[in-house]
């Protein structure tokens, strides 16, 4: 069934206006950043954003793409749920057809429909919540990160055969990613006989921690698996410490910020984290790494070159399709593998990775990570 209004068909109808084909002269094209500009996320934004910056240049330093360039619109939704719809409303004002982001799973889910539903092509480089496009029915809604019941199992492989505690807490922030992952990880560590003693949420932005860390030692707890983002990783590492509280932690990519050094402080020596698998270090991303260095941005963050690939992916749609219609470009995304610097992604019909490659690592007090073993 058709969807009663799209984007697409808003800028056809411009097209015909004006008695002009979409390709038949060069036009800037604004592709949309939606994500954290304010709040205490704002840093996975900016990771995003470091990302698409790189790629835009690199095709607009290029001349474009027949003839049109490109530009990044950034809307603010704080990675907050009940910023989604005004974000994504505010991209369809914009009549803005593409979009990167969103950048939180919370903030995707509540914008997602909107997006859908006016035809907007988004691809979520960070949002790995399998809420976003599970039994949706999506056509326009993409990801080039893989999901939670992917990375869950990742962390729980680790957990069971390296690891291997005899008492195993698994805490969470009580919001749909971080409790969403907490709970595949929890599934998968009892299903393969660890002992899970607790399952507990706390409350983002709180200050004090040190009830649940004081539970977790008189249980003795010998390893936590926490769902949820940095700022509350790093109090949970730095209270624990000052309880002498010696379990290992470990997160999901939420995490995997520098500033949960500046939290934690040495305290996070040797927390262990899943994160997308290190695509800097391709001998093909080679020239790729060297662009993002010469801006002095990270390549090697957890959303940087899931953001480039995305940006990737959209250019891509729009240079085989030779059209600026979304809905031409949703249905070549749908149909053909996209070579990015993840390597060829290609999508399942709900928008989801075929495949996706997730790693543990340990990070170190200078904000350097290396694999764990």
């Amino acid at each position: 069934m058709k969807k009663p209004f799209r984007l697409s068909a808003l800028f056809a109808a411009i097209a015909l206006s004006f008695g002009l084909a979409a390709s038949a002269h060069a036009e800037v094209v604004k592709i949309g950043f939606v994500g954290p500009i304010t709040g205490p996320l704002t840093q996975y934004g900016d990771m995003v954003l470091e990302g698409m910056n790189t790629a835009i240049e690199a095709v607009n330093d290029a001349g474009g793409i027949d003839g049109n360039t490109f530009e990044i619109v950034r809307v603010d939704d704080a990675c907050e749920p009940k910023q989604g719809p005004i974000a994504a409303n505010n991209i369809i004002n914009q009549k803005i057809g593409f979009v990167v982001g969103p950048v939180c799973t919370g903030a995707t889910v509540a914008a997602a429909s909107i997006l859908d539903e006016q035809g907007v092509v988004t691809i979520t480089p960070s949002g790995t919540g399998p809420v976003i496009t599970d039994d949706k029915n999506f056509h326009f809604i993409f990801r080039s990160i893989g999901r939670d019941d992917q990375q869950g199992p990742a962390a729980a492989e680790y957990i069971i055969n390296v690891a291997k505690p005899q008492r195993l807490a698994v805490l969470h922030d009580k919001q749909s990613y971080g409790q969403g992952i907490a709970a595949s990880v929890r599934d998968e560590a009892k299903n393969a006989g660890i002992n899970v003693v607790m399952f507990e949420g706390i409350n983002a932005g709180e200050s004090d921690y040190s009830a649940i860390l004081t539970s977790m030692r008189s249980n003795d707890v010998d390893f936590v698996y926490f769902g949820g983002y940095h700022p509350e990783m790093g109090l949970l590492l730095r209270q624990a410490k000052e309880l002498g509280f010696e379990a290992p932690f470990m997160g999901p990519e939420g995490v995997g910020n520098p500033d949960v050094n500046a939290i934690a402080g040495d305290a996070v020596e040797g927390m262990l984290l899943t994160l997308p698998a290190d695509y800097s270090a391709r001998p093909e991303n080679a020239e790729i790494v060297e662009a993002f260095k010469a801006k002095n941005r990270n390549p090697s963050g957890a959303f940087q070159l899931t953001a480039y690939a995305a940006t990737q992916a959209i250019l891509k749609g729009i240079e085989e399709t030779k059209s600026t219609d979304p809905e031409k470009v949703a249905d070549w995304l749908h149909a053909n593998k996209v070579s990015t610097v993840l390597g060829d992604i290609s999508w399942n019909e709900q928008g989801d990775l075929t495949e996706f490659v997730f790693d543990v690592f340990k990070w170190h007090a200078d904000g350097s990570k290396s694999l764990a073993k």
